[in-house]
């Protein structure tokens, strides 16, 4: 494929109508507010990305920031599973305007590389679900992924990148950006937009969002800490249920931390969520009811690559880190898991990789069979070690969230 046309593309990952990196979401329980006394810890930039991700101002209209939809009380991912959006996808800054995929946590994608094809794991790397942020533009998966928001219609929806940059120029933290980027920074617009991208990337690789400091951080430096049965499903994580093959429980050579992804790309054979409102957002989607998430091989195919390397891609969706899967504000409030919420517990999905595949399990068809995994679906878990492993999965929630 001719590489200038990929760069292409993924400056213009951010239009795409596929969501899954903001939303309204609930603004009680997003977090710290950006007025929050400055860390001691923070650098400049990270403390000029946080004033970008909480700037409710940086939409068209304005009233939806980034942390909208991460709010840091569910792990920096969707704030709510509501009933009515399926527990998937959340309003963008237009009433009535909703994406289609549940959004992804914005906390620990700071070590995914730039998306390749790895010789010996397949595609890697980039974010967003589909991989679409691929890195290649500016050397950083998380910085392109922090612009693509801004400017999708069904998320902040703002007209261009000079909208956006005129934004940060009028805002209260302007002269905080001048003093990190330079006193020139906004004489150039395409510039200045991927600084803010760099920056909100900075706030999200700061210790606040991805501080590596829950229970199961704390067993691995004092050798304990866990209990029997947490122990007992870490082991089935890294055994029987498979888990670890992609969601790594093994330090990263490269960060030295337990990232719980390999960045890699699977089809799971999660079926449609019919509670979507995406299927009825026609404006955007005029295949309706009958539109089918093709993940990272759609992306491909949009980049211009060969139908070879596309196809077997296809239904394809990055595979994402553990941390804070558990994460929620109080007890029973509802999370949801897969690309699109389709599930609305750990105690469903860990039973959906165990019986996938099991007869008269009575889980739907998959959005899309091909290519679809052969490695879960019937592991032969019992109802105890099912409990086990989302105990285990309960110990990744940070100590502190803010």
């Amino acid at each position: 494929m001719n590489s200038a046309k990929f760069i292409l593309m993924a400056l213009l990952a951010g239009l795409s109508s596929v969501s899954g990196g903001c939303g309204s979401g609930d603004s009680s329980i997003v977090g710290p507010a950006r007025e929050n006394t400055r860390p001691a810890s923070f650098t400049d930039k990270q403390w000029l990305g946080k004033q970008l991700f909480f700037d409710t101002n940086l939409s068209e209209p304005a009233g939806l920031a980034c942390a909208g939809c991460h709010g840091s009380q569910v792990g920096w991912t969707g704030p709510s599973a509501i009933v009515s959006q399926g527990g998937a996808v959340y309003e963008g800054a237009v009433t009535g305007r909703f994406g289609n995929r549940r959004p992804p946590t914005s906390a620990y994608g700071g070590d995914s590389p730039v998306l390749h094809l790895d010789a010996t794991n397949g595609w890697t790397g980039g974010m967003f679900w589909d991989g679409r942020a691929t890195g290649l533009t500016l050397g950083d998966p998380l910085a392109e992924q922090a612009m693509g928001p801004f400017l999708n219609p069904l998320e902040q929806n703002n007209a261009n990148a000079g909208v956006v940059v005129d934004k940060v120029k009028q805002s209260q933290y302007a002269n905080l950006f001048l003093a990190v980027w330079g006193t020139n920074a906004f004489d150039d617009t395409g510039k200045a937009y991927q600084m803010i991208g760099r920056s909100i990337a900075d706030y999200e690789r700061s210790s606040e969002v991805s501080p590596f400091n829950s229970r199961f951080d704390t067993s691995i430096g004092t050798g304990n800490g866990l209990t029997a049965q947490e122990t007992l499903g870490l082991s089935l994580f890294n055994g029987k249920a498979k888990c670890a093959s992609c969601h790594t429980s093994t330090a990263d050579p490269a960060s030295g931390k337990v990232l719980f992804t390999d960045f890699t790309y699977i089809n799971l054979g999660v079926p449609k969520n019919p509670m979507n409102p995406f299927y009825s957002e026609f404006a955007f989607n005029p295949l309706g009811a009958s539109w089918i998430d093709l993940g990272l091989g759609g992306y491909l195919k949009s980049a211009g690559y060969d139908v070879s390397v596309y196809t077997p891609e296809l239904g394809k969706f990055k595979v994402p880190t553990l941390r804070n899967v558990d994460a929620r504000p109080s007890a029973g409030f509802v999370k949801a898991y897969g690309h699109n919420g389709y599930f609305k517990s750990l105690e469903e999905i860990v039973h959906f990789y165990n019986t996938r595949d099991v007869p008269g399990a009575g889980w739907p068809a998959p959005e899309y069979a091909a290519n679809m995994t052969s490695e879960v679906g019937n592991l032969g878990l019992t109802p105890a070690e099912e409990e086990a492993i989302v105990a285990f999965l309960k110990t990744l929630t940070d100590s502190k969230l803010p």
